[in-house]
């Protein structure tokens, strides 16, 4: 599949760049994608929270009533989770929610992802830029010449860039990512990936 690659003009440059059937060309494995979107959902759970059980209640140990003929449920102590103010029942403890995933699993699915956005047509290649200060107008005029503005935009750059990254920090709908750190999660969540020719060629490196 071959797309035409832009300036930041949104120009035709009169070059061509031909995306990897093998990456960009795959029939996609949904399956994979719900395990790997799955597991980024899950490395982003923090697993704090935390309620006292019946031992780390601080309060007498005396047993309140007798064990029988009160009419109610037998408990001991005043932390006794049946009464208010005690302990909780199997509460929350933290914990990693984290699970292991294969790597060629996870490369299978960034791979259907990419696929899925060149299926859509929803994929935009332009040449290498470079802002020369951190400025939101200028990322914005960017998105209006590739006509891109006003929907999700995932920009890949080839390594990480502070002038561009900073110009596209204060925007809801945009977000920059190097090509390495591509996963399937962003690639699905964004309307449209702007892919830099040097980022394309770091993808093909890394899933080629």
């Amino acid at each position: 599949m071959e797309i035409n690659v832009l300036n930041i003009k949104g120009q035709e440059t009169g070059r061509k760049v031909t995306l990897n059937d093998a990456i960009f060309g795959i029939e996609p494995n949904d399956h994979v994608i719900y395990l790997d979107v799955k597991q980024y959902m899950a490395n982003q759970r923090q697993g704090t929270a935390k309620a006292k059980e019946r031992s780390e209640h601080s309060g007498s140990t005396r047993k309140l009533g007798r064990q029988k003929g009160g009419g109610g449920a037998r408990h001991g102590d005043i932390n006794s989770p049946l009464l208010r103010g005690g302990g909780r029942v199997f509460g929350p403890k933290p914990r990693d929610y984290g699970f292991k995933l294969n790597k060629k699993v996870k490369q299978l699915a960034r791979k259907s992802a990419l696929s899925y956005k060149a299926q859509e047509n929803a994929i935009v290649v332009v040449e290498d830029f470079q802002f020369e200060a951190p400025k939101t107008k200028e990322f914005i005029a960017l998105q209006k010449s590739l006509n891109v503005d006003g929907k999700k935009v995932l920009m890949v750059l080839p390594e990480s860039n502070m002038n561009v990254y900073l110009s596209a920090r204060n925007l809801q709908k945009a977000e920059c990512i190097i090509a390495q750190n591509v996963n399937t999660y962003k690639v699905l969540n964004a309307d449209v990936m702007v892919i830099t020719e040097k980022s394309l060629e770091a993808i093909n490196s890394v899933l080629g």
